[in-house]
């Protein structure tokens, strides 16, 4: 500690430095008194809101808002800090109207470091983390209990407003495009059933259906033509078997009645061949019109199975939809409301005050210190035996140059003297007698 060794030498320290040390006490006192009395009361509110989940299963009606809680919330938190929100909420609660030096960018900044959302994330369910928030805590703190009661519950308010329309808007989207989708394929598989019509009446494909369907009738019609020429076979080998012995009119009446039978399987021989020919002659078509008619069909068959799976994805949207509508999805739900603060959670006026005065104190204490150690001088006996080891045989105190003055310290002055030499004079006389 330099100069300073002991107790004795700090209450000397203290008694030489009195003047300076009670200066910068008294200074700082006045000084933490502004201070303390210049500190508003800082007052806190805070609202919790709980994140509730679904009413309904996943796994039997399924939502179709994708993302964690935590990314939504995030994004709300994005949203309710941004510059133009915080305006209106000062606008409308009329926040920092005595600090009029302040500028509105100022004023914002000041709102947005004096309101914090913290949320406290779900218990995991196994290893995975899927992000889930349970509660939502939005704490206000500001100089005026009321304020900071109205803003915490405005941002609890807009929290949940913000969290329902982006989960209503996420799933009106949704509806939207997947509708947009199923109208768009049926469109298209309309304007490809079109243009199959047209390119088969350009090629003379009048049939209705496509090849394989023409190549199955038409092995239809080879079984059936087969079938009948074997009936005409077989009524032939009958009219040749019949016994010509008989009477000549019923040998007439057989060959008439075969004859019969003859021409009407003949006839529907025809008309099968006629038939055959036809849709012979419809499918007889280049191998280009083929393979074209086969990428109509490979087409076709694409967009069916896309309008299934949009139709699917479309019903899973509608009843996804559904569920935010009615309020039935994740909601969140306030626990504790936002109540007015009945004491300010910053420092008393008081206890600044004190702690001021005491670093007022210990800044007059250093400076003595300091002033000590700028002039180390040593002044007692103890010191003396302290710093070179020798020991004094004798202290002389400090004496100082004696001003001249005028009238009474004069007087006092002369009176002093007089009396110091009256000592000396008797001390003298004292001395003769024991000499003599």
């Amino acid at each position: 500690m330099g100069p300073i060794y002991s107790l004795a030498d700090f209450l000397d320290m203290v008694r030489r430095r009195i003047g300076v040390i009670s200066f910068v006490f008294i200074a700082g006192c006045f000084a933490s008194l502004y201070w303390a009395l210049s500190q508003p009361h800082v007052y806190e509110s805070a609202e919790v809101i709980q994140i509730e989940q679904p009413k309904i299963a996943d796994s039997l009606a399924p939502s179709t808002v994708e993302g964690s809680s935590a990314r939504r919330l995030q994004l709300i938190q994005q949203q309710l800090m941004a510059r133009s929100s915080l305006l209106e909420i000062i606008e409308k609660f009329d926040l920092f109207e005595n600090l009029t030096a302040l500028r509105m960018s100022e004023k914002v900044d000041l709102l947005r470091r004096s309101v914090t959302i913290n949320g406290v994330a779900a218990t995991r369910e196994g290893y995975a983390d899927d992000g889930t928030i349970a509660v939502l805590t939005i704490t206000a703190r500001l100089d005026n209990a009321e304020q900071a009661q109205a803003v915490a519950h405005e941002f609890a308010n807009r929290t949940r407003d913000l969290t329902a329309a982006q989960r209503r808007e996420q799933t009106r989207e949704t509806l939207e495009f997947f509708s947009a989708q199923e109208d768009q394929l049926i469109a298209e598989i309309a304007r490809l059933d079109d243009e199959m019509a047209a390119y088969r009446s350009a090629h003379d494909i009048s049939i209705e259906g496509t090849l394989e369907f023409v190549r199955s009738e038409i092995a239809s019609l080879n079984d059936a033509l087969l079938e009948l020429d074997r009936e005409i076979i077989a009524t032939q080998l009958a009219r040749s078997r019949i016994d010509r012995n008989a009477r000549a009119a019923t040998v007439a009446k057989e060959e008439a009645e075969l004859d019969g039978e003859l021409a009407s399987l003949r006839t529907q021989r025809d008309l099968l061949q006629e038939r055959r020919a036809e849709l012979a002659a419809s499918i007889e078509t280049s191998p280009e019109v083929e393979s074209t008619l086969t990428k109509f069909q490979r087409r076709m068959e694409q967009l069916q199975g896309q309008l299934d799976v949009i139709a699917t994805r479309r019903n899973e949207a509608e009843v996804g939809y559904s569920l935010e509508t009615a309020a039935r999805g994740e909601r969140l739900i306030t626990l504790e409301e936002a109540r007015v603060p009945d004491f300010p959670v910053s420092m008393s006026r008081k206890k600044r005050a004190v702690m001021g005065a005491g670093a007022a104190l210990m800044a007059g204490l250093a400076l003595a210190f300091l002033l000590e150690l700028r002039r180390p001088v040593i002044r007692t006996a103890r010191q003396m035996e302290r710093e070179t080891g020798l020991v004094p045989v004798v202290s002389i105190p400090q004496v100082g140059r004696v001003k001249r003055s005028k009238g009474l310290a004069k007087l006092w002055q002369d009176r002093s003297e007089a009396g110091q030499k009256g000592r000396n004079a008797r001390l003298a006389r004292q001395t003769d007698v024991r000499r003599s």
